[in-house]
C-alpha cells in the first residue's frame, strides 16, 4: 500500500527495517517501565503475579481486539501464514509450548523480559539469549532440524484455524479476552499508567501484522509476513551478526534492535541500569539449561510469548492458542516443582 503511493527510494526489506526498529523502540519502553513478562504473571513472586496478569491481559485483549479491527477494516492480511494452517502439528506446539514453560522459569523471565534485561546490564540475561538463539538457529536450519521436522509431521487437520472462522467467533473471542482482562484488573489494581503501556504493547503486534502484509508488502518482490516476535528474529539476528555480508536484517532484526536500543534508554532515563552476573556454577547451570530449552520449545511450538501469545494468539489461532497454553501449563507445571509455594492463588 505505501510503497505504491510513495516513492521512498528503499527497497521495501529495509523499509520493514526501519518499521520494525521503530515498533521494537516502541516495545523495549513499554516492556522496561512494566516489567512486562508473562513469566511473572504465571509463576512470579506472590506480590507481582496479580499486577503482571493485569498488564499482560490487557495487552492480549488490545492485541485481540485491534487484530480483528485492522483486519476488517483491510490493514492485516495473514490468510496463508501458518498460523491459520488448517493441518495444526499439535504434538510439536504442545512439546514445544511445554518446553519453553519449563525454560522461561528456570531462567526467570520469558525471552521478551531477557531482551529488556539484557540491554540494561544484566549479563545473565544476555548468556541466556545467545544460548537461546544459537538453540533456535540449530533448530531452524542446523543439527536439530531433523527434530523440528520429525515431530511437525504428526498433524491434526481442524475444520477451522481461527476462532474467528466461527459464527461470532471473534466478538466472542474479544468478549472473554476483554472481560478477563477487566476482572484481573478490579482485583489487583496495578499502576494505571501501567496498563496504559500494556494496552501500547498489545498494538505492537498487530502494527507488525500491518506492516509486513499490507503496508510494506511488495508484490513483486513478497517478504515473509510477520510480526512481533522472538524465537526467529533473535536466530535471524545472530546469524546477521556473523554473517551480515551473506544474510541482510530484516523487519526481525530491526525489531529486536529497537527492544534493546529502547530498553536501554528506558532504564538510562530512570536510572535503572544495573550489572548482574551469575552467582554461582548452579545458577549457571539452571539458566543455561532455561536456554536450551526455550529455544528448543519456541521453535517447536511457532512462537514464544509474544510471538504465538500476543501476535499469532491476536488472530485468534487455534495454534497459537494452544501453543500459549502450553507454555502457561509448562510454566506452572515446573514452578509447581521447584518452589510449590510460588503457585498458590494471591489473596
Amino acid at each position: 500500500m505505501l510503497l505504491e503511493t510513495y516513492d521512498w527510494g528503499l527497497e521495501a526489506r529495509t523499509l520493514q527495517l526501519l518499521f520494525g526498529l521503530g515498533l521494537g523502540l516502541v516495545f523495549g519502553v513499554a516492556a522496561q517501565i512494566t516489567r512486562f513478562c508473562l513469566r511473572r504473571a504465571v509463576a512470579g513472586d506472590r506480590a507481582e503475579r496479580g499486577p503482571a496478569a493485569a498488564i499482560w491481559l490487557t495487552a492480549f485483549a488490545t492485541a485481540i481486539a485491534a487484530f480483528q479491527m485492522a483486519q476488517a477494516f483491510g490493514f492485516v492480511a495473514i490468510e496463508d501464514h501458518r498460523f491459520l494452517a488448517s493441518d495444526v502439528a499439535v504434538l510439536a506446539i504442545v512439546i514445544g509450548g511445554v518446553a519453553f514453560g519449563a525454560g522461561m522459569v528456570l531462567t526467570r523471565g520469558c525471552v521478551s523480559r531477557l531482551t529488556v534485561l539484557s540491554a540494561t546490564g544484566n549479563m545473565r540475561a544476555a548468556t541466556v539469549l545467545i544460548v537461546f538463539a544459537v538453540t533456535a538457529h540449530a533448530m531452524l536450519k542446523g543439527v536439530l532440524s531433523p527434530v523440528r521436522t520429525s515431530l511437525g509431521a504428526f498433524t491434526v487437520d481442524v475444520p477451522f484455524a481461527s476462532l474467528a472462522d466461527l459464527p461470532g467467533g471473534a466478538a466472542l473471542g474479544v468478549a472473554v479476552a476483554a472481560i478477563a482482562a477487566i476482572l484481573t484488573i478490579r482485583r489487583f489494581r496495578p499502576a494505571p499508567s501501567h496498563l496504559l503501556l500494556g494496552a501500547v504493547i498489545g498494538l505492537v503486534p498487530v502494527a507488525g501484522w500491518a506492516t509486513t502484509s499490507v503496508l510494506l508488502f511488495d508484490e513483486f518482490d513478497p517478504l515473509a509476513v510477520q510480526s512481533a516476535a522472538f524465537t526467529l528474529p533473535w536466530s535471524d539476528t545472530l546469524f546477521w551478526v556473523i554473517a551480515s555480508t551473506a544474510v541482510p536484517a530484516g523487519f526481525g532484526t530491526g525489531f529486536i534492535g529497537g527492544i534493546l536500543a529502547g530498553s536501554f534508554a528506558s532504564a538510562a532515563l530512570r536510572g535503572e541500569l544495573q550489572a548482574a552476573a551469575f552467582e554461582n556454577a548452579k545458577q549457571t547451570g539452571r539458566y543455561t539449561l532455561g536456554g536450551i530449552l526455550m529455544g528448543f520449545g519456541g521453535v517447536l511450538a511457532g512462537g514464544c510469548t509474544v510471538g504465538a501469545g500476543l501476535s499469532g494468539a491476536s488472530s485468534l489461532s487455534l495454534a497459537a492458542l494452544l501453543a500459549l497454553a502450553s507454555v502457561i501449563a509448562g510454566a506452572w507445571a515446573v514452578s509447581r516443582a521447584v518452589n510449590p509455594s510460588a503457585v498458590a492463588v494471591p489473596a
